[in-house]
């Protein structure tokens, strides 16, 4: 797949910069490039992009403003933000960014935001229902259901299964058990932790960057990382 994609920030540079950057991918096609988002919004609803990397902080119409109006068009873009300012991160996803790029940029950070919108927009994988996870407990071997799920975790020796039940250990990784439940509404929402969407309460914020998760049943609160907020809100609010 080819995403039609326009860049708009005020400085020259920065939009050479992340077209060099995004020359490197071959399903990112740049159709044009505006200096403004008054100028960016008429090729947005002439061209219809897939999507838009916008700065925030430029004169006239800002980032956010730009975002919330193409919010409303028939074919909204997808919206990634790329800025020198973190401290717009919150008001970002509440224009419903798909992600937030800081300035400088980075050649691992930008390869994380392609793949992550080549994994919204991809067919969804039918669920394997028949799944059912196999555990070692003593000498017995328990097989979980993918639903009783709460979330998966790895510590520094072993990967935990939680369920209301209790903790179980895994000999899989938790590459592994993402993997496996492919299509169950599992969702990574940090690296340590893997949770079941369908189980997910809340979703909490104590500052611009720091998020928690609460879920069924467990007073626990599952770390968030502030680039998956976006996508999250995405599955939990269709």
């Amino acid at each position: 797949m080819t995403y039609k994609t326009i860049i708009i920030d005020d400085e020259r540079y920065s939009r050479e910069e992340l077209a060099f950057l995004l020359s490197s991918y071959k399903e990112i096609e740049i159709i044009g490039e505006a200096d403004s988002a008054e100028t960016g919004l008429k090729i947005v609803a002439k061209d219809e992009p897939d999507i838009v990397f916008v700065d925030i902080e430029m004169t006239g119409l800002n980032g956010i403003e730009f975002a919330k109006i193409t919010s409303q068009m028939k074919k909204p873009p997808i919206i990634i933000f790329a800025t020198a300012f973190p401290n717009y991160a919150l008001d970002a996803f509440n224009a419903n960014a798909t992600d937030y790029l800081l300035k400088p940029f980075e050649e691992k950070r930008l390869k994380e935001t392609i793949d992550r919108i080549k994994s919204l927009t991809k067919q969804p994988i039918q669920p394997q229902t028949t799944l059912r996870l196999a555990v070692h407990v003593d000498e017995r071997i328990i097989y979980i259901e993918p639903s009783s799920i709460l979330y998966v975790s790895r510590n520094d020796r072993d990967t935990v299964i939680r369920t209301l039940k209790g903790e179980f250990i895994s000999k899989h990784t938790l590459k592994e058990l993402e993997e496996k439940l492919t299509g169950h509404h599992f969702f990574r929402t940090h690296k340590s932790f893997l949770v079941n969407t369908h189980q997910i309460i809340e979703v909490s914020t104590w500052s611009s960057s720091i998020y928690h998760v609460r879920l069924n049943g467990i007073s626990e609160q599952i770390p968030l990382s502030r680039n998956y907020v976006k996508e999250l809100r995405d599955i939990l609010e269709m």
